[in-house]
Formats: structure tokens, C-alpha cells, sequence
């Protein structure tokens, strides 16, 4: 699909879904994704599969931080490769949490992060592979009141703290799985929250892209979106082939910057 015409139905649906997920209460609706898939998807076939799985609670306790964990079998996915990876809240104003861009250096894909959820509804990851064939999984979690409501911030501090990194790698084994964690500092306001003294809905200020390399090669870039959880937060293994440096480029909405690396040594 093209850029334009992604953003374009991408746009449609939020409209469509600020709506619909005030009336869904406490029960997660299914009749939410046809219509969102079609607006991000046309009419391009998706099969349902299961070498694609989220793991995660049933019930979160709070849905400004829902933890859940994306993982990809490649051996029970019968030589189908994922190279990229969407992932949607279907009752969120906006579903759209992230998009992952994965390479063959990440192995057997797995990834835990933190999502936002405004109602109670399904997580959808739709997997495309090279030749543009989609595949979906969906998991049922109930969890709210992350997206939108009132905050009282100080706009000058949040900012001066945004963009630190912290990031890690443990139990390096050179040629095999190795888990990598990232945590970016960033209050990532969706545009739906509003200031507690005058009300006002307070602008987007989020992460929008992390790109991570190992020794200078792709490993994982991630379009990161306003339904990833305050102070994004990825763990994921990787399979570095030497020893090296992972480095991680990650830039917010209003187009800063912020670099790291770290050593791997086994």
C-alpha cells in the first residue's frame, strides 16, 4: 500500500474508533477489526495462524502499562518469513501501536514491550512477509483508561528529561539467541490527554522511530506509535555473529535525536 493512502486510511479508522470504543464497556468488540482491517488492508487476503503468538495477562492492571510479549516460530511457520510486523489495540482511538521492521539477526523473533489500552479489547499482529502475504493473531486482553484522561505535568522538566537511554545485553553466547533490553525515557503524549488546570488537550509528544544495529548492520527498526507505553521499553534477543557494538537511534515527533551503544563480548 501506498504511504499516502496508509495514512489516509489510517486516519479514517482513528475517526471511526474514537467513536466506537465509547460504547464498548468492559467487553472487548470483534466487530472492531473487519472494519479496521479493511481500512489498513483493503482487500488483501490474512490468514490466521498460530506460529505468531502474544502472551500476556488476561487482565492488566493498569492499561497505561500493559505488558505483553510478541513471538514468532520459525520453524512451525513452514518457511514463511516475517520482514514485517504491525501491532494494533482495536478498541484504541489510535491502534496503531508500532510497526516492526525484522531481519533474519534476530533468529526466532521475541519481543516483550509495554502497550497503552483505552477499553478493554483485542491485540491483532498481522505479519507480512516479502511477498506482501499477511498473516494475523489475536489475543483478548481487558485493560483501560490508558490513552486519554487528565495529566498535570511540567512541560519544561519532562522535556529536559526525555531521550535518556538505558540498554543492555545479557547472556551473550556468540552465534545464538541473545536478549537485548532497551528503555528510552519519554512521556509519549498521545494528543488525548488533557492538562488537569485549563483542560486543553495537550500536543503529541512521543518516540517515533527506534533503530537498532549490530556492528553497523540492521537488526530491528521499530515505527513506534502513541500506543506504546510511556518510557518504551523493548526486549528482544538477537544472534550476534561476533563479538561487537549494538547501537540504538531513536528520534521523537519533533525530530531530536538520541544515540547509544553498548559493547558484546562473550
Amino acid at each position: 500500500m501506498k504511504t499516502k493512502q496508509f495514512l489516509v486510511n489510517s486516519m479514517l479508522v482513528c475517526v471511526f474508533l474514537i467513536g466506537a470504543s465509547s460504547s464498548v464497556i468492559a467487553e472487548p468488540n470483534p466487530t472492531l477489526w473487519p472494519v479496521m482491517k479493511e481500512a489498513f488492508f483493503e482487500k488483501r487476503p490474512m490468514t490466521e495462524v498460530t506460529f505468531m503468538k502474544i502472551d500476556a495477562q488476561r487482565r492488566a492492571e493498569s492499561g497505561a502499562q500493559v505488558p505483553v510479549t510478541y513471538s514468532i516460530d520459525n520453524a512451525a511457520a513452514g518457511g514463511v518469513k516475517i520482514t514485517k510486523l504491525y501491532a494494533f489495540v482495536d478498541a484504541n482511538p489510535i491502534p496503531l501501536t508500532a510497526t516492526y521492521h525484522l531481519t533474519e539477526a534476530l533468529g526466532d523473533f521475541q519481543l516483550a514491550t509495554r502497550i497503552r489500552f483505552e477499553t478493554d479489547a483485542f491485540v491483532r499482529l498481522v505479519g507480512e512477509d516479502a511477498k506482501g502475504n499477511l498473516y494475523l493473531a489475536s489475543r483478548e486482553i481487558r485493560a483501560a483508561g490508558g490513552c486519554g484522561g487528565t495529566v498535570e505535568i511540567d512541560d519544561k522538566a519532562t522535556r529536559a528529561a526525555s531521550g535518556k537511554i538505558k540498554m543492555n545485553v545479557d547472556k551473550v553466547k556468540i552465534g545464538a539467541a541473545t536478549p537485548a533490553t532497551f528503555n528510552i525515557k519519554h512521556v509519549m503524549r498521545t494528543g488525548l490527554q488533557r492538562e488537569l488546570v485549563t483542560q486543553g488537550f495537550m500536543p503529541a509528544f512521543y518516540i517515533n522511530k527506534t533503530e537498532f544495529k549490530y556492528n553497523g548492520k540492521p537488526v530491528m527498526t521499530v515505527d513506534v506509535g502513541v500506543g506504546t507505553a510511556e518510557d518504551p521499553y523493548f526486549k528482544f534477543n538477537f544472534v550476534p555473529a561476533e563479538p561487537g557494538k549494538l547501537e540504538v537511534v531513536a528520534t521523537d515527533n519533533e525530530g531530536k535525536s538520541f544515540t547509544h551503544a553498548v559493547d558484546v563480548k562473550s
